[in-house]
């Protein structure tokens, strides 16, 4: 009989070979797929995708763009994540510092731009961080279950800023703001490395850095390694898990409120209920996949905007159906996320089990 075991030591290398065997067998079911419903040729469509994200620099830098905000909700639910604490909620605390930051560069446009900028990602951080220590607050004091909380919070602040957006549109009806302060850029990123997302790289990869530190090396990341690995260890090491999720789950909605901070001031200055886009729920597969190492989700980011970039470009170079390259997209998404289980468990028979140092796993 086949058994199911937990790994205990896979060697680093070996893991990283399991997912490139799984991107290259997802390429393969992808060929057949793409042949036997279009009859293209299936590196014809590859190279297309290539293109798409890297076709010229302007491509490149949308890809540096959206990277850099996928990558800034995934190191916010990086600290909640490895806490245990299901953050659901990161579009909500994206959504309100957006409506922060854009508030400030409605009420404060006669501020020098350096000033308005610093009050507007404060404003954007606190924003945030208000909308994640609520649900915190109620899970330390109530047991309240967080992953529906934050859900039900998502909805809220889509309202919230469907409101805004009514109250600030330019014109009645158009359901967007319109770009703010166009005629003296009050609030907008000033452009770096020539480039007028360079902003966003650097303060993303800054908090990569710092969020990395935070989590491997001080007193709070431990504190949040162990509340995730047990609350009654937690407790027996004098450790307060309602203290240590309300200051996690707080941290973690200021840094996706960051992430609407940037969104506003450093990509399309204005808010509408569109403005995380989706984003809150991808970057979660970016942090559970990169582990919470805030490093590799600099990878798994890539990855995942260039399979979208890629899919677009496909379908509007080829005039297919959208669906054929959201499936593409979906083929390669669904092997790469079970090769984790590969990853993590082995399959063998119950002579196997003490291999690899792996224990059963009970059905």
């Amino acid at each position: 009989m086949l058994r199911i075991s937990k790994r205990m030591n896979m060697p680093r290398w070996k893991q990283w070979l399991i997912r490139l065997a799984a991107i290259v067998l997802a390429l393969l079911l992808d060929a057949v797929i793409i042949y036997g419903l279009t009859k293209m040729n299936p590196l014809k469509v590859y190279s297309t995708m290539f293109a798409g994200v890297f076709g010229t620099s302007r491509r490149i830098w949308n890809a540096v763009r959206d990277v850099m905000m996928l990558l800034c909700i995934g190191v916010g639910l990086a600290p909640a994540f490895k806490m245990k604490f299901w953050n659901i909620g990161a579009e909500g605390q994206i959504l309100l510092g957006g409506i922060a930051a854009a508030a400030c560069m409605i009420y404060l446009k006669d501020l020098p731009s350096w000033l308005l900028l610093i009050i507007m990602c404060v404003a954007a951080l606190a924003a945030g961080g208000l909308w994640g220590f609520i649900p915190a607050l109620s899970k330390a004091r109530l047991n309240t279950n967080e992953t529906l909380f934050t859900l039900m919070m998502n909805y809220i602040a889509i309202q919230l800023t469907a409101f805004f957006v009514t109250y600030w549109e330019n014109s009645y009806g158009s359901g967007i703001v319109g770009t703010i302060n166009p005629d003296t850029m009050k609030g907008w990123f000033p452009p770096i490395f020539g480039q007028m997302y360079g902003m966003n790289v650097l303060i993303v990869f800054a908090l990569v850095v710092l969020i990395f530190f935070y989590l491997r090396y001080t007193k709070h990341g431990y504190e949040i390694a162990v509340v995730g690995e047990s609350h009654n260890t937690a407790k027996y090491a004098g450790i307060s898990v309602p203290a240590v999720t309300v200051r996690t789950v707080t941290l973690s909605g200021a840094i996706c409120g960051l992430a609407g901070f940037i969104a506003v001031a450093g990509q399309g200055h204005t808010i509408s209920v569109s403005t995380a886009g989706g984003r809150g729920f991808i970057a979660i597969i970016v942090a559970w996949l990169a582990k919470f190492n805030t490093f590799v989700m600099i990878l798994i980011s890539f990855l995942l905007v260039f399979l979208e970039m890629g899919a677009k470009e496909i379908a509007s170079r080829f005039n297919i159906n959208d669906n054929l390259s959201k499936m593409i997209m979906g083929v390669i998404l669904f092997f790469i996320l079970g090769s984790e289980f590969f990853i993590n468990y082995r399959i063998g028979g119950a002579k196997d089990e003490a291999k690899e140092g792996s224990v059963p796993v009970k059905a």
